[in-house]
């Protein structure tokens, strides 16, 4: 299951009680060599455990169909989208997280995301009620593997967003897709984002670039987006990032600093799970 470790990765747990949830951080697991990258790839994760239930029991919906979650999708069209491995990774990675939805919103990251008018329409994987009112499932699997088919070429668009202004707007962008997900008044179900983007916000409050990265000053950071309301709503999310601090050339001194500040950011917006791939 996309919320628990694979079997035999490396794993710790330190654990936190705050405010009656307890939340655990896992290690980083074994390093892989991106070829051309220049630098380890790293996947660590955030779980909090007493939120796993919910998430696993709305499996199924009242009618005795299986349900599947709510997810956003988020597609870095700044430099991130300039090399051909990160189209790859959304023609690759896309279409089995797409398998797990019901429904899929889209978010671009330019220098102004939230406001873009850069916007694919989002996709009811589901069929509704109307196309489906006896919950058949050989209906439901044939208006599924239709609507399945437009995910990823309207992922793949966003990468052509034109420039709207400098920078990347990364905060924008989640929370853009966030809200969308908020609108469809489902909390039951499973909410899951898939973000392609190395997360390098250089915009607004929030200059990666510049940022100081030492441990009080980062949660000070966090602090300062969380009371501005710049952090997106994602109570009971599962994230996983592709691409993260992809072909970035600054200090390798910082990698690991850069990670604990968004895993520390990520946490802040409530996600259970964070995957830095």
């Amino acid at each position: 299951m996309a919320l628990f470790a694979q079997a035999g990765e490396p794993r710790k747990a330190l654990a936190a009680q705050a405010g009656g949830r307890v939340v655990a951080e896992e290690s980083r697991g074994t390093r892989a060599r991106r070829p051309g990258s220049g630098r380890a790839r790293t996947a660590r994760r955030l779980i909090a455990s007493l939120l796993v239930l919910p998430v696993v029991t709305a499996g199924l919906t009242a009618c005795g169909t299986e349900a599947r979650g709510l997810c956003g999708v988020v597609v870095d069209s700044t430099s991130y989208a300039d090399p051909a491995t990160s189209r790859n990774d959304v023609t690759s990675k896309l279409p089995a997280f797409a398998e797990g939805c019901d429904w899929i919103g889209f978010a671009a990251v330019t220098g102004s995301s939230e406001s873009s008018a850069c916007r694919q329409d989002p996709v009811p994987v589901a069929a509704t009620r109307a196309e489906n009112p006896n919950d058949n499932p050989v209906v439901e699997e044939r208006v599924r593997k239709h609507r399945i088919t437009q995910v990823v070429p309207r992922a793949v668009k966003l990468f052509d967003c034109p420039t709207e202004g400098e920078g990347s707007d990364v905060l924008g962008a989640l929370r853009y897709v966030a809200k969308q997900l908020s609108a469809q008044r489902q909390p039951d179900n499973a909410h899951r984002i898939i973000v392609f983007s190395d997360l390098i916000n250089n915009r607004g409050e929030l200059d990666i670039n510049r940022l100081d990265l030492s441990e009080s000053a980062r949660s000070k950071k966090v602090k300062e987006l969380r009371d501005a309301r710049l952090l997106p709503d994602m109570t009971g999310y599962a994230v996983v990032v592709h691409g993260f601090l992809r072909e970035k050339t600054s200090s390798p001194d910082r990698f690991p600093q850069l990670e604990a500040f968004w895993l520390e950011a990520f946490e802040a917006t409530g996600a259970t799970t964070v995957d830095l791939l």
